[in-house]
């Protein structure tokens, strides 16, 4: 129908099996592929079904797992809108007795409907993806200088503030847990440091950050003015709240054995020791300084920036808690990328031990090497600002079309398989 001068078309009647109805449309018009179209239907399947169960009585598993698939759902429904309004006007062009007022108004929605369907179908492919099972958790960044020397010290110290800043900016609550420095430097040659970002949803943020930092630039010492070059590491690791640990899911309680967070406390051996470095009489007399091992995994972390013994003891097992925990889920990562490897080449991830960015002092320049862009503002990026921001959402659309090209990969070989038995049958 007409009015106010543009086409409005009056939808179909509304309900739980809307989202399933076939859109008889070519899903590569618009980049998407059939197997994923197929998987988005199943999924709006299954929220239809657990919807209705919702309606008869409430449970909790049940409404974790509607609210998870939910935008499936709803961007799949604008899907199948555009499609429709797209073969209504198609319709509407084909009929020798349309007028040319009518003809001209349905030209130009047809074009805009066609243009939103790139739109559509990237957010439909983002909704796709399963979330990450740590991304609502608070989490800890660990720093630590490698190859470099003293330069890399310093920009450990560096990366450091840009990562405090940029949480102070997004208003997520930076805390340093620990801030060693090498002895007899000053303060801005960092060995480690652990930063804790409180805030719900810290990891899903920062979780981009993870991998081997690159500088690039002349150190004060250097005298003939070459360009040297460091690196630095680091690790987002999810932090689980102490409080309400029974009220959440299995998997993130550290009182489950199952869980990703448990550990045994035979497996931890713990030492107490005197805290190094500046402190006064503190530092002599007092036993402060905290350092567990993880037998199995040799996975060691000590604490010493509290006064109070029990303090750095509560902070050494939240760090060790957290190595732990995304230690485990990376081992499920990789041999999820193995499986996709076999099925489909060249489905690959990269880990905390590959070089991710590069930070050249004097271009200006920030490159990351996952998403490729590149800011010619460095000092945007190290202030945490809108330049770091950038980057960062960069790499989240890029890590988001790797974890696309994994679903088609093991959807392929669903179907693969689904061929072969049919034909052995």
């Amino acid at each position: 129908m007409l009015q106010c001068g543009r086409l409005f078309w009056r939808p179909a009647r509304t309900g739980l099996g809307r989202a399933l109805r076939p859109v008889h449309s070519a899903a590569g018009d618009s980049g998407l592929s059939p197997v994923l179209l197929t998987r988005a239907r199943l999924l709006a399947d299954e929220h239809a079904k657990l919807s209705l169960k919702l309606a008869e009585a409430f449970d909790a598993k049940i409404a974790k797992r509607a609210g998870e698939i939910a935008p499936v759902t709803q961007v799949l429904q604008e899907w199948d809108t555009a499609h429709e309004s797209i073969t209504e006007l198609k319709a509407l062009l084909e009929q020798p007795e349309t007028d040319e007022e009518l003809r001209t108004l349905a030209i130009e929605d047809l074009q805009s409907s066609h243009d939103s369907l790139p739109t559509i179908s990237d957010r439909l492919k983002k909704a796709l993806i399963p979330r990450h099972p740590f991304a609502d958790l608070p989490c800890l960044v660990e720093i630590r200088p490698g190859a470099g020397g003293d330069e890399a010290g310093l920009f450990a110290f560096e990366l450091m503030r840009m990562y405090t800043s940029f949480c102070s900016r997004q208003g997520l609550r930076p805390t340093i847990l620990k801030q060693e420095v090498e002895d007899g430097t000053s303060e801005d040659r960092l060995t480690e440091a652990v930063i804790e970002i409180e805030a719900d949803g810290a990891y899903d943020i920062l979780r981009t950050e993870s991998g081997v930092h690159r500088v690039q630039r002349v150190p004060a010492t250097e005298t003939k003015g070459r360009t040297h070059t460091s690196a630095v590491s680091v690790m987002v690791l999810p932090s689980f709240p102490e409080s309400g640990s029974s009220a959440t899911d299995n998997a993130l309680n550290f009182e489950d054995p199952t869980s990703d967070y448990y550990i045994d406390p035979q497996e931890v051996r713990v030492e107490k020791m005197r805290a190094s470095g500046a402190g006064g009489q503190h530092v002599n007399k007092t036993e402060s300084a905290i350092r567990l091992t993880h037998i199995p995994t040799g996975t060691v972390v000590s604490m010493q920036d509290e006064r109070s013994q029990q303090s750095n003891r509560r902070k050494a097992w939240q760090v060790l808690r957290a190595k732990l925990a995304e230690a485990r889920q990376e081992a499920r990562e990789q041999e999820l990328v193995q499986l996709r490897r076999g099925a489909m080449g060249g489905v690959a991830r990269m880990g905390r031990g590959d070089k991710i960015r590069t930070y050249n002092f004097g271009q200006s320049r920030c490159t990351d090497h996952r998403s490729g862009i590149t800011i010619h503002n460095l000092d945007g990026v190290l202030d945490g600002g809108d330049g770091l921001e950038t980057v960062m959402e960069s790499v989240r659309t890029w890590m988001a079309d790797r974890e696309v090209e994994g679903m088609l990969a093991e959807e392929m070989a669903k179907e693969e398989q689904m061929k072969g038995k049919k034909s052995n049958n």
